[in-house]
């Protein structure tokens, strides 16, 4: 909890820890790879490094491949860094992030090899983040942003609810989070002991947002290393069971399939992934993308949803396909996998998502909640059954 909000009380560049970078890289070169015999600085792997008022972060660059056998230099670097004087907290998180802090790494012309090509996903390797209190977490994702995958998060969430299961919501959104307006939360949850956060709660849901901690207009100026490190503590920090086991998480992901993206997928135990796409072409290409991305780290897709698949007029009735139609049904089937349904696009939707009133919440027997009933229903379905390339995950 404390590491956690320490993030957000960073102000500026001001440094005002007896430590500085140049004794943190210093103390890095007393930390070896296993394998290559140089030192972590050496080899350029140090990435992102603030130091702040007694509190340092840094990342150490690796290949996804290499994650359970680069945990133990993760601590070596953590324990050499709280050794020095001045220092209070120190966070250091493996990571994709391509800069490099450090001198680039010296190399004679005789012993260079060639660049090799950047790393692709790996499968999951098993271990990882534990969290406990959850049956089974689920990703919503989206290849790109617009597409409504937050309200789809939400409203299905409620849905899944009002079928008799615990539900909670993560916001790894770090970068536009958006759960707490949705909800109509606000403030800092609150604390046991500086030990582990309560989640906050409306609806009979468990909410976690990185929004909770910032002002509305606060943007979240961070390195990838800070954003897994704050996603990490979200995940492990917060006691997910302070309202009973939670039966799923559904997990609203940032758009695209970056950093935070392989972290989830690597390193945290996703029962599956649900796609989020309208119909219109520049959609549906990157929402392959996404599914190609979880796939590649073995993920189960359980399905994908159609958002914003048509407009009724509500003055005469008619129906507008604005952004075409169809087309992740389409994508669905050649894909082979769970088309989930298709959710209209009407102002009764967003209105209620702006105000903090999910239409689920406050109008589930109405039209516009319909929708998500049924692709709760079906998701459903698709978690009992035989997920694909997945195992079968029954609900007690």
């Amino acid at each position: 909890m404390k590491r956690l909000l320490q993030l957000f009380k960073f102000k500026g560049n001001r440094d005002m820890s007896e430590v500085n970078r140049e004794q943190v890289f210093e103390a890095l070169k007393t930390v070896f790879h296993p394998e290559k015999g140089k030192n972590v600085v050496d080899l350029g792997l140090v990435t992102s490094v603030v130091v702040a008022n007694g509190n340092v972060s840094f990342g150490i660059q690796i290949d996804p491949s290499e994650a359970q056998q680069m945990e133990p230099v993760r601590l070596a670097c953590e324990q050499a860094i709280q050794k020095l004087a001045g220092v209070n907290k120190v966070m250091a998180v493996l990571t994709a992030d391509r800069p490099s802090d450090a001198p680039a790494p010296q190399q004679s012309p005789s012993t260079e090899k060639p660049q090799s090509p950047p790393p692709q996903p790996q499968p999951r390797t098993g271990g990882g983040i534990d969290v406990p209190g959850v049956k089974k977490i689920i990703a919503v994702a989206s290849g790109k942003g617009g597409v409504g995958k937050s309200t789809t998060t939400v409203n299905l969430a409620l849905a899944l609810r009002a079928q008799g299961l615990n539900v909670g919501i993560l916001d790894a959104d770090i970068y536009g989070p958006s759960l707490p307006k949705m909800m109509g939360l606000s403030g800092q949850p609150e604390s046991v002991d500086d030990t582990y956060m309560i989640p906050k709660r409306r609806y009979d849901l468990s909410c976690m947002s990185i929004g909770f901690f910032l002002d509305e207009d606060q943007a979240t100026i961070w390195r990838g290393p800070m954003i897994q490190t704050a996603l990490t503590q979200m995940l492990t920090d917060v006691n997910w069971k302070e309202f009973g086991e939670l039966d799923v998480m559904l997990v609203d992901m940032p758009p695209g399939t970056g950093d935070v993206q392989l972290t989830m997928a690597q390193q945290v135990p996703l029962a599956g992934a649900v796609i989020v796409s309208t119909p219109q072409d520049v959609a549906l290409i990157d929402a392959r993308k996404g599914i190609n991305m979880f796939k590649k780290v073995n993920v189960p897709i359980l399905g994908i949803i159609e958002n914003m698949s048509y407009f009724l007029c509500p003055s005469c009735g008619e129906r507008a396909e604005i952004f075409g139609h169809g087309g992740a049904r389409e994508t669905a089937e050649k894909l082979d996998t769970n088309f989930l349904g298709e959710v209209p696009l009407h102002m009764t939707i967003r209105e209620k998502s702006d105000a903090g009133e999910p239409v689920v919440a406050t109008e589930p027997d109405s039209p516009f909640a319909k929708p998500y009933m049924d692709i709760a229903k079906a998701l459903r379905d698709a978690i009992a059954g035989e997920a694909e390339d997945g195992p079968s995950i029954v609900f007690e």
